[in-house]
């Protein structure tokens, strides 16, 4: 079982959950930079948490199904066509065998993601399949996907499987985007609104002064062109520090808001480095991460601090929605 690239987009990559448990090591986390879509599109169709899928950036890949295949794309959505017939996203959809998938430039947000039955089943390196392109591990021999290669795929009864989501009448998009879409709040400023990143305060928040905080909350950041798995960074008002932003490193977490010397924040996502020297204002809760790694540089975000136990509702409640989704197969 096996899918071939026939055109791979400007960067497509295999990742999973990510690589954990290695950061003392110095091995960053990696994995889908949007885990809400990531983790969609395998309920969709049934798949193990954690199984592998392709991730395309701004335009999606084409790609040739080698034996009949159950998908779903999610994320950012593009025109997409099986054998030149257009297909919907957020579905559980029937691939025969020797037919092309065609995704185009992302029409709304910058990734999306393709998932198969049976997950795709590269070698996994530490436990994930996850790409780490710096350190050139995992994936397909750590790198991006390119034209002509063969991904392989993991077992799956591709008949029964089918057969369940057809018997059940799931074989239709979803159409509530309370569902396709990780809920989040926004933040309105006269006739504009911005996604509003919820943030808990610290772990160096007292080295800003109360100002600072204040800016930090009150104002809109808008994402420069420096933006990438790594990290996004940000352009607006500086962020007052009480005694420049330079500490000892310590460790850095998906979301960790780090105020460079030139005041400016940097949120870190999925492909964080393991440690770090500038202070962090705030940590993104995770509930809101799949949002920041949706945006194009030049679009605005807005901040919000709130309370560990707040960050964990919002992961609750997004857990709630993924698991109905789920259940529906089992």
């Amino acid at each position: 079982m096996s899918l071939k690239v026939l055109d791979p987009g400007p960067l497509t990559t295999v990742q999973d959950a990510g690589r954990t448990g290695y950061a003392a090591k110095g091995y960053r986390v990696c994995g889908a930079a949007d885990s809400y879509a990531y983790r969609l599109g395998n309920m969709l169709i049934g798949n193990t948490p954690g199984a592998a899928v392709l991730e395309c950036t701004l335009r999606g890949a084409a790609l040739q199904f080698e034996t009949d295949t159950v998908f779903a794309l999610t994320g950012a959505v593009s025109p997409a066509a099986l054998d030149g017939v257009p297909v919907p996203y957020y579905a559980p959809l029937f691939a025969k065998a020797g037919s092309t998938l065609q995704m185009g430039m992302a029409s709304t947000g910058l990734r999306s993601y393709l998932a198969v039955g049976g997950g795709i089943a590269t070698l996994p390196v530490l436990g994930s399949r996850a790409t780490d392109l710096k350190c050139c591990i995992g994936g397909l021999d750590g790198r991006k996907l390119a034209k002509g290669d063969t991904l392989p795929t993991g077992l799956c009864d591709t008949t029964a499987l089918w057969q369940k989501i057809i018997t059940r009448h799931l074989d239709r998009p979803l159409q509530d985007t309370c569902i396709t879409t990780a809920l989040h709040p926004v933040r309105t400023l006269g006739t504009q609104t911005f996604p509003l990143l919820r943030a808990v305060p610290g772990p160096q928040d007292a080295a800003f002064t109360s100002a600072g905080l204040h800016i930090f909350t009150h104002s809109v950041y808008q994402l420069t062109p420096n933006c990438d798995r790594m990290a996004c960074k940000l352009a607006g008002p500086a962020i007052e520090m009480k005694h420049g932003a330079d500490i000892l490193s310590d460790g850095i977490a998906a979301g960790s808001v780090q105020i460079s010397a030139d005041s400016q924040p940097i949120v870190m996502l999925t492909d964080h480095q393991t440690t770090g020297g500038y202070a962090k204002i705030a940590t993104v809760i995770s509930a809101d991460l799949p949002v920041l790694a949706q945006l194009r540089p030049g679009q605005a975000v807005a901040f919000a601090f709130v309370s560990p136990a707040q960050a964990v509702r919002a992961a609750r409640r997004q857990a709630a929605i993924l698991q109905q989704i789920a259940a529906r197969l089992l």
